[in-house]
């Protein structure tokens, strides 16, 4: 009996002891995800750049957690909800589109990242051949990144406006359809994958390069480098003066960065600071 109650003794010991060990690991784990920051990017460049931005952060002693949307919704809800300390996958125009349309989104800009030139591409129109009257369009349903298709549109001359300045501009400000384009309006993460279906289609840069498109060789008509559609690193008001976003910027706005993004993404991305 003796005996046994030893080999108990001793077992009882083992396991507190390694419970012991395993809560205080289980600790520091928590620990360390509390002290990362989260970011959130919808997948492809903003995701690619935020992972480089990570590495270099980190060498300041700031952790980020890079986490991955599938859409322009998610993240700001996200934001919001206070499940990320920002993000990173939108330009201003989107931004006030969402506010106007949710108020309580307290959501502010902090710094400028890049420039991702909007692009027409098509699979059934060669460069320099003219788009065929009829022609089914595809361009994104969000009001801000569909504005922006329109007036890029507009400004190629193959529909008229309203206003071109108008971020605004929907469907409805259509003044003139000379070629009576079928306008089709999608969700934009989609709009790379339907193009075989389309004559032509308007993608934003971030949802065509991961598939294979370079809006500066692929395209068969780019946006103009002047266009109020720059992105920004958002979070909410009460984060502005967190040193943290301090330290995010000095990261992603580094000379290290911006030679990644260059050299990355071979000039289809433009540094805006």
């Amino acid at each position: 009996m003796n005996k046994l109650f030893k080999i108990f003794a001793i077992t009882t010991l083992c396991v507190l002891a390694l419970a012991g060990c395993g809560g205080e690991k289980e600790e520091d784990k928590k620990a360390d995800d509390k002290a990362a920051v989260k970011i959130g990017v919808t997948a492809g460049p903003h995701a690619e750049i935020m992972d480089n931005v990570a590495k270099i952060a980190a060498k300041d002693g700031l952790k980020i957690q890079v986490v991955e949307f599938s859409d322009f919704v998610s993240p700001n809800i996200a934001l919001f909800q206070n499940e990320l300390f920002a993000d990173s996958m939108q330009h201003a125009p989107y931004l006030k589109a969402t506010i106007a349309k949710e108020p309580k989104f307290d959501l502010v800009e902090v710094f400028k990242t890049i420039n991702m030139p909007m692009a027409i591409y098509s699979k059934k129109v060669k460069k320099g051949e003219s788009i065929p009257d009829g022609a089914v369009i595809g361009i994104p349903n969000d009001p801000s990144n569909g504005g922006r298709a329109l007036l890029l549109l507009a400004d190629k001359g193959l529909i008229e406006v309203k206003d071109k300045k108008d971020i605004n501009t929907t469907v409805k400000d259509i003044t003139s359809n000379p070629h009576n384009f079928q306008i089709k309006e999608l969700d934009a993460a989609i709009i790379p994958n339907s193009l075989p279906d389309l004559t032509v289609a308007v993608i934003n840069a971030n949802y065509a390069i991961p598939t294979g498109l370079n809006p500066t060789s692929d395209s068969l008509m780019i946006e103009n480098p002047d266009n109020p559609y720059v992105n920004i690193l958002v979070t909410r008001k009460g984060n502005k003066d967190d040193p943290r976003i301090a330290q995010l910027k000095k990261a992603y706005q580094s000379d290290e960065n911006k030679k990644f993004i260059i050299d990355h993404f071979k000039g289809t991305m433009v540094p805006s600071w």
